[in-house]
């Protein structure tokens, strides 16, 4: 009788679960594939943000004393006449690269930095946080989104602290008018 029960069990599970279903198609369980697919997507973006980041120029010094590096550019800006531009970030960071490299290969941007501009990269990085100069012009426990840029007057005199720089971006790179337009706003004679 035992083996009867468990025949007939197994016989009605078989039957079962080879029945098709009318579950509505929107019901049922997600297809996984596109899960797949974004992991893939996100690490294509990866590679290719590794690639160009390994293609542009590293202007950041992780050696630098950053606060010893300042008073030199002070004195060169006073005998130059110019403000001062501090780019804070490091070489670890896409967009820190990606703004250097824009207003270098951009001559309209080049010209207008050269002219009015004593240019530092500040180097933040876990080997180097430059903490003593960072603490003179922001509050260094307040978590900062890079780059950012300190501007200073050729006595070294904070003009301004643009901390959010997303205002210069434009898609995956940075817009001409705008970064002109923030240059242009901050040179000496702005």
């Amino acid at each position: 009788m035992k083996k009867l029960t468990i025949i007939a069990f197994l016989g009605l599970g078989v039957l079962g679960f080879s029945q098709t279903t009318n579950i509505p198609q929107e019901t049922k369980m997600p297809d996984n594939t596109l899960l797949v697919k974004t992991d893939q997507t996100e690490l294509e973006a990866k590679k290719k943000s590794a690639e160009e980041k390994a293609k542009l120029p590293k202007p950041y010094d992780p050696k630098a004393d950053a606060q010893k590096d300042i008073s030199k550019v002070i004195a060169q800006a006073k005998k130059e006449g110019k403000n001062i531009m501090i780019q804070a970030g490091g070489n670890w960071c896409i967009w820190c690269l990606r703004f250097n490299n824009f207003v270098q290969t951009t001559p309209e941007l080049k010209e207008l930095v050269d002219k009015n501009y004593v240019y530092y990269h500040m180097n933040y990085s876990p080997d180097n946080k430059n903490e003593k100069a960072f603490s003179k012009y922001v509050d260094i426990k307040e978590k900062q989104g890079y780059p950012f840029f300190i501007v200073l007057d050729k006595n070294g005199k904070v003009l301004h602290i643009l901390k959010d720089s997303s205002v210069l971006e434009e898609g995956k790179g940075y817009g001409l008018q705008k970064v002109k337009d923030f240059f242009t706003t901050w040179s000496p004679k702005g």
